[in-house]
């Protein structure tokens, strides 16, 4: 049963009423003007493992961020272990008992084991001086008690990710963390060393540690948590018991009522197979076999480190070394170049605009023009007046807002940035364009002409394969859905089939079988 409202009634078990560790009402957030959160809800009882379930965008990460004093709440009221908080700052809350333990691991891999432990919480003797053999023997006999082995004296550089992982959550256990914040935490993880993991949240919970659980992975939601809450879009859903619900019925919730907006997709004839991938295995993912046909759009989808990013990235060449081959026009391709992947036509528009599109320093117009600078970087001249035209060309095919070709390409917004930066790579005269997560972080109306330009893209005959966590997107232009579950393929859909509740269970494992 999902318990819906304020939920702020103590739960009652059949041991009888357990006492609340955390309570967050009607929790208020915004950024620049736009609410990320809706007056959401958290209780955590003492000793239990709660899933904190939702979309990625639900607001989950926004809701610990303000829990560990990351940033200010705007408004709500929140309490912990039995004391009001107002204010927090992320020392203050490691001080109460608070620990977040990041999907992406907060270690230093050129420091030793146990100063990362002991980071800015070393032990000293009476001159001042670091007390190493304390701090080892402690950091050995915490390792012992978790049934963890990593030697104390390693560089964390040298563990494997999957250690690193345990090494976080041994870190926050060691100042008597009351409750840990764990996020994807079985992402890197083995199926022996989640199984590990479990056993030690089953002992601590047990001695009264509580949990918050963030993952999209509901046979290990199921096998793990005791209570969940739901947010979708920054709101609060409701609250429940595990016991009591199912997770085909904990989906719904996540997902919500089908999006309303206009099906844009419209059916098209292919051409010849363009890309074959073969066998393909590389770090985050595992013998990967696709084709994708002139004129066709492929969508790849999947939770956060399931492995449809990285494999973009490795057709692209900015991946790490890999077996098995890709095939360009029935060539196959050389392995791990950028530039050869450019030659032989290919584009990417990576998902982090900011970091790995956007070059602050440079025009509008230098900011189109870079990529195919650096294919004809033999010729000898650059013809200004040819590039201004053709400039203005994509400004008005994409529609671009923006004023002179001279301004920064920071003045303009997401959307319009983001189109900027497809210019860039039609620029190049791809024939497989790479879109990872195109439309992220930009407005409604920009979006739906990226759909468009995506389609007539592919009606020009061009291959786009798009890799992105919004189902509605792909709903809208894809021919077919990948679906990636812990770096393998798990179910390829056509557009018939792609529905937001079914490839959200092949990206959770609800459903077992594969294609």
């Amino acid at each position: 049963m999902c318990k819906v409202g304020n939920g702020l009634a103590h739960w009652q078990s059949k041991e009888g009423i357990k006492m609340k560790l955390l309570e967050m009402k009607d929790i208020h957030k915004s950024f620049n003007g736009v609410s990320v959160l809706n007056g959401v809800n958290l209780n955590v009882n003492t000793g239990e493992v709660h899933a904190l379930l939702g979309e990625n965008g639900a607001g989950k990460s926004t809701l610990m961020n303000l829990l560990t004093g990351v940033f200010p709440w705007d408004g709500g009221e929140v309490v912990f272990n039995g004391e009001k908080i107002s204010k927090t700052s992320v020392k203050e809350s490691e001080s109460m008992g608070i620990a977040f333990v990041h999907q992406e691991l907060n270690l230093f891999n050129d420091l030793k084991v146990y100063e990362n432990i002991f980071l800015n919480k070393e032990y000293k003797n009476k001159l001042g001086i670091l007390d190493k053999k304390r701090m080892k023997k402690e950091s050995r006999e915490l390792f012992e008690r978790l049934g963890v082995d990593i030697d104390p004296n390693e560089l964390v550089g040298n563990l494997k990710t999957s250690k690193k992982q345990l090494l976080e959550i041994a870190k926050a256990l060691f100042f008597d963390a009351k409750l840990l914040i764990l996020d994807e935490p079985t992402t890197s993880l083995t199926n022996d060393d989640v199984e590990h993991l479990f056993s030690i949240i089953r002992s601590l919970k047990e001695n009264g540690t509580s949990f918050i659980f963030i993952s999209h992975k509901m046979p290990e939601i199921f096998e793990i948590a005791d209570r969940y809450t739901v947010f979708r879009n920054g709101n609060y859903i409701c609250e429940g018991n595990i016991k009591d619900t199912s997770p085909e019925e904990v989906t719904k919730k996540m997902v919500g009522e089908k999006y309303s907006a206009e099906d844009v997709y419209k059916p098209r004839k292919f051409g010849e197979t363009v890309l074959k991938i073969e066998n393909l295995t590389g770090n985050g993912f595992k013998n990967i076999s696709l084709e994708a046909k002139k004129g066709q759009i492929i969508g790849l989808t999947g939770l956060q480190g399931a492995g449809s990013s990285e494999l973009m990235q490795c057709i692209f060449g900015a991946g790490e070394s890999y077996n098995g081959s890709i095939y360009i026009n029935g060539k196959p391709m050389h392995k791990n170049s950028i530039h050869n992947a450019m030659k032989s036509k290919i584009a990417m528009l990576p998902a982090n605009r900011k970091e790995n599109s956007v070059l602050p320093d440079m025009s509008l117009l230098e900011n189109t023009y870079i990529s195919e600078h650096t294919l004809s970087s033999k010729k000898p001249l650059i013809n200004r007046k040819k590039e201004i035209e053709k400039y203005a060309s994509f400004k008005e095919e994409l529609h671009i807002k923006a004023q002179s070709e001279h301004d920064a390409v920071t003045s303009l917004s997401g959307g319009n940035q983001q189109k900027v930066f497809i210019a860039r790579w039609l620029n190049t005269q791809a024939d497989i364009l790479l879109f990872d997560n195109p439309t992220q972080g930009i407005d409604v109306g920009a979006k739906a002409e990226i759909y468009r330009l995506i389609l007539k893209l592919a009606e020009e005959g061009k291959t786009i394969i798009i890799n992105t966590l919004e189902i509605p997107e792909l709903q809208k232009v894809a021919d077919y859905c990948v679906v990636f579950y812990n770096g393998s393929v798990v179910k390829i859909l056509p557009h018939s089939e792609i529905d937001e509740e079914k490839v959200m269970m092949y990206s959770t494992g609800t459903f077992k079988e594969a294609n």
